[in-house]
């Protein structure tokens, strides 16, 4: 079987330095809030290219601490609405409703599966308070258009960063194109922890003071409460295990790259849509390399029969959750047509260049 995704192996490739950085965390007697944590926060802020990160522990906590500082800092309110994209992972907009935020859900490019840029303007009201981008898949999301809504609306612009680090639009990296933006570091994205853990991005150091207080129970002094906090921190193994894995993260993606442009050449399937190149390969990381068929399942059959697994990013949207059972009678048919066609196929910086050919074989035999 062709693995979807062979941590395993990712990791094992810095075996010795990862092992080496826990016994170090073990030995010190440190284990949160430590220099561990520092060392990395300052290390992924040079790499980002912006002046503040707060380790938290994971990506929705990211998203939620970021909108709950906006809040705490009177830029926002409960009941403002955010702008966010219908085809995304639950955690974009779970961010906006734990905070008694509205989402304002608007359809994508059927092309990029990104945020359609042109449809922002007609909703945004007097009420909207911030652009939640997400870089889904791997691919930025981001134009001259959405700095000139948010400079003429006065709008935050807030990045899900959680699949796209390493990505860049005119040279900069994803995270440091808007106000603020939260990554998640889960085992499975392109700089995976060993355990759930997020981060936070921000030029604002106001907003990064907040977020780090709200972080740890409201506090910015010891026993000294200034907000109803939360308990979300990155832990000092954690931190340590990411900074080893940080100095690996450009070859990686580029090795992700290279594998997506092979597919992209070699797959001729014609009942196959294959995802769009960007037209500058560093906008996107590849994350995901998702392809859409009309037969969908079948097709995800014939690979798992074949060896291959393949995976369902996502089955299904948002609005059609029952968390979100209120909007379930909404019509948003772009989004649903994306999440009734979409597969994953494997990619990784670890696949072998025989089991890309192998996927490749597979996916041109198939016949529908």
């Amino acid at each position: 079987m062709i693995k979807f995704l062979d941590l395993q192996k990712i990791n094992a490739q810095y075996s010795n330095e990862l092992k080496k950085v826990t016994e170090e965390v073990i030995d010190s007697g440190w284990y949160l809030l430590g220099e561990r944590l520092r060392q990395f926060e300052a290390n992924l802020a040079c790499y980002i290219g912006v002046k503040h990160v707060i380790g938290v522990a994971n990506g929705l906590d990211a998203l939620k601490l970021i909108l709950k500082a906006y809040i705490a800092l009177d830029v926002m309110r409960e009941g403002d609405e955010v702008i966010v994209p219908a085809n995304t992972f639950i955690a974009s907009i779970l961010a906006v409703t734990h905070n008694r935020l509205k989402p304002i859900l608007i359809e994508p490019d059927i092309h990029t599966y990104n945020i359609d840029v042109e449809r922002i303007e007609d909703h945004i009201t007097t009420k909207t308070k911030a652009i939640l981008l997400v870089h889904l898949y791997g691919r930025v999301v981001f134009s001259d258009r959405i700095s000139e809504l948010a400079k003429k609306y006065n709008l935050k612009i807030i990045e899900d960063n959680a699949q796209a680090i390493g990505a860049e639009w005119h040279g900069m990296k994803a995270g440091s194109l808007g106000d603020a933006a939260g990554f998640s570091f889960y085992p499975g994205k392109n700089l995976g922890a060993l355990g759930d853990a997020g981060a936070v991005t921000t030029n604002d150091s106001l907003l990064a003071d907040t977020i780090r207080a709200l972080g740890n129970y409201g506090s910015v002094k010891k026993y000294i409460n200034s907000y109803q906090g939360l308990n979300s921190r990155l832990d000092e193994i954690q931190a340590a295990l990411l900074d080893v894995k940080l100095k690996y993260i450009e070859r990686e993606n580029q090795i992700r790259r290279d594998i997506a442009k092979w597919y992209l050449s070699a797959i001729e399937n014609k009942s196959i849509i294959l995802p769009q190149m960007a037209e500058n390969e560093r906008e996107q990381v590849w994350h995901l390399f998702v392809i859409r068929s009309a037969e969908r399942d079948r097709l995800l059959q014939h690979l798992i029969a074949n060896g291959v697994q393949a995976l369902v990013h996502y089955p299904v949207p948002p609005h059609k959750q029952r968390a979100y059972k209120e909007w379930n009678d909404l019509s948003f048919p772009i989004t649903e047509k994306i999440h009734k066609e979409v597969l994953t196929l494997p990619i990784s910086p670890v696949m072998e260049g025989n089991d890309v050919e192998r996927v490749i074989g597979i996916l041109n035999a198939y016949s529908n």
